[in-house]
């Protein structure tokens, strides 16, 4: 099988799917400058006469797929393989496989740092500092930047995943209370933790963590209703998807400062419009732009959950499609 590789892979996961498959053509989209777009795909799908691709941000789109109908899989470097028209690809036949969970330690280390920088004011005090705000006594800072311990607070998890549960792992030894929301996880699963309704979670958290995949069910799911539910000083973070959270309304509860602020890795808008600025501007928002999961750790990770997925599909037959994005391909003769 030739496989054409778009993903960044390092040598030794390269040297794996040699072993597996036979010949693996390495073009990397980092070094096209950008990712590949649908007729750049195809160019490079048609030049190399690959039979199979393993992926990470190009545009797999219904053209790409269905002018390579051959294809014996699309593997997917991402947490969701948002850039594959998935229904094509399973209406043809093709698995696509996917690598869940390849930036869960990126992710949740963020989430502790940025969390922490904000409760101990550490930003604006690095600021004060630099502006020469120090006039004078040895005590000055100490009182101005005096913030809070991440410990005893209590860590509301919306959507309970790999992320979540990796956060609730590390934060419980703070020690901190770990309760969640997540509609698809029994309480039995993890009995140390406290299952809740959305808006218990909302209304008893110190910090609220959203964790939600892009659905129609999520896509602004997070409004108004529930940021009026929040303590006072509670914080609210968001690492996961924008859409999932009605922009307008968390504006409003942080200019009004009804909250005690934000921690922000995603935007409506990448670059940010208008009302993103408005909101990473305001003083109690701490934004970042699109990197918790940004680590060069990350890429390996995704190297090795990949290559695991393919030879446990094609080596050892085995069907349970733990990796699989469209499961409904079991249905379907490969």
């Amino acid at each position: 099988m030739r496989i054409l590789v778009t993903a960044p892979y390092h040598e030794q996961g390269l040297h794996e799917l040699r072993t597996y498959f036979g010949e693996t053509i390495y073009r990397p989209w980092k070094q096209n400058g950008m990712a590949y777009s649908e007729r750049q795909l195809l160019d490079l799908l048609y030049e190399t006469e690959a039979e199979a691709l393993i992926t990470e941000h190009d545009h797999v789109t219904e053209k790409v797929i269905q002018e390579n109908m051959h294809l014996r899989f699309i593997g997917v470097c991402r947490g969701t393989p948002s850039n594959v028209a998935l229904d094509m690809a399973t209406r043809k036949g093709i698995p696509v496989f996917y690598t869940p969970a390849r930036n869960a330690q990126a992710v949740a280390e963020m989430f502790i740092a940025n969390t922490i920088t904000f409760l101990r004011h550490i930003l604006p005090g690095i600021d004060w500092l630099k502006k020469r705000g120090w006039k004078e006594g040895a005590h000055t800072a100490y009182l101005q930047w005096k913030g809070n311990e991440l410990a005893g607070k209590t860590i509301g998890l919306v959507g309970f995943g790999a992320i979540g549960q990796l956060i609730a792992r590390m934060v419980e030894h703070y020690p901190c209370a770990i309760q969640y929301y997540d509609p698809y996880i029994g309480a039995e699963l993890f009995p140390a933790y406290k299952k809740t309704t959305l808006e218990e979670l909302f209304s008893t958290s110190d910090v609220i963590s959203i964790h939600l995949p892009v659905t129609e069910a999520t896509r602004g799911m997070i409004d108004g209703s529930l940021f009026r539910l929040m303590k006072n000083e509670a914080l609210f973070v968001n690492t996961a998807r924008a859409v999932v959270i009605n922009r307008q309304d968390l504006y409003e509860v942080l200019q009004q400062q009804r909250i005690r602020g934000a921690i922000l890795d995603v935007f409506d808008s990448e670059p940010p419009d208008e009302l993103d600025y408005k909101i990473i501007d305001l003083p109690n928002t701490l934004a970042t732009p699109h990197i918790a999961g940004a680590t060069f750790e990350v890429e390996d990770h995704h190297v090795r959950i990949m290559n695991e997925a393919l030879h446990d599909w094609f080596i050892n037959k085995n069907r349970k499609a733990d990796r699989l994005a469209n499961k409904e391909i079991l249905t379907v003769q490969i």
